[in-house]
């Protein structure tokens, strides 16, 4: 290669350019997949608004026939018969906007397992006084079913050493330790509140809906596609760089390390004066 372009043959550029070569299709890949991850949440999102619209028009099944709960099960109707037991509360739980509570009773089945039931949502502190005593005798409860929470996850709190009566989250894992019986890894929300409380709406499954990781995938798509175009505009101005010092060498208005020649002319002539 001749004239001011011959740098580009130089192991620094070859270097430079290697580089340029290989960044920008991973930067597009990163790019490409990030973006595909946020379609698939929407996809996912859409799936299940519409799997619960579905679902609440669905006769209810037992219980039995839709464990293990997983995303194609989530938010179905189920029918369950059993006998309330012991009951909590799940503090820090919204609904429209409003700090409250859940009232969550266990109901022991007749295969010895219980099934953790959310009757219905109360405004304010949690308060065992204001929480209605379940039914007792023998209850058969209709609901949606819904997977087992997982601490700092969908809203859910992560903190730990709630008080007695009281559980962060609604799972298997966490009601093991607070009452003496084998408990489904799985909860139901009542259609209708009891009590006069308020029904808690269905939750979709977690990583299905437009939450803050979904928004991170698409953060992360515009950061990798930037980075194409900045390491693009890097390239240009080194290169514009390097061209106009080249031209500025073969003119002489610099030697071709770069130093000014008026600069060096100038110091060897203060150099004579002092000798």
């Amino acid at each position: 290669m001749e004239g001011v372009y011959r740098f580009l043959l130089t192991p620094r550029w070859w270097g430079i350019n290697v580089f340029v070569v290989l960044a920008i299709p991973f930067c597009i890949f990163m790019g490409s997949w990030q973006l595909g991850r946020f379609e698939d949440r929407v996809q996912d999102h859409e799936t299940a608004s519409t799997q619960q619209e579905s679902a609440a028009l669905e006769a209810a099944r037992p219980l039995t026939e839709l464990l293990p709960v997983d995303k194609a099960t989530v938010g179905r109707q189920t029918t369950v018969t059993g006998r309330y037991d012991d009951q909590l509360l799940v503090p820090e739980r919204k609904l429209d906007d409003r700090e409250g509570f859940y009232v969550l009773t266990l109901l022991r089945t007749d295969g010895g397992e219980a099934l953790p039931v959310v009757r219905g949502w109360l405004p304010g502190e949690p308060d065992p006084a204001r929480a209605p005593a379940p039914p007792s005798g023998e209850v058969t409860v209709t609901g949606a079913l819904q997977a087992a929470e997982s601490p700092g996850a969908g809203g859910v709190s992560g903190r730990s050493g709630w008080p007695d009566g009281q559980t962060g989250a609604i799972s298997a894992a966490t009601l093991l330790n607070l009452v003496p019986y084998d408990v489904y890894d799985a909860w139901v929300t009542l259609n209708e509140g009891d009590s006069g409380m308020r029904a808690v709406p269905v939750s979709a499954p977690q990583n299905t809906g437009l939450d803050l990781k979904a928004f991170q995938n698409l953060g992360y798509t515009a950061e990798w596609f930037a980075f194409v175009g900045f390491v693009i505009f890097m390239w240009f101005r080194l290169l514009r760089r390097e061209v106009e010092l080249a031209r500025d060498a073969e003119l002489g208005l610099v030697a071709e390390d770069g130093k000014d020649t008026e600069d060096e002319d100038a110091g060897r002539a203060r150099a004579g004066l002092v000798s």
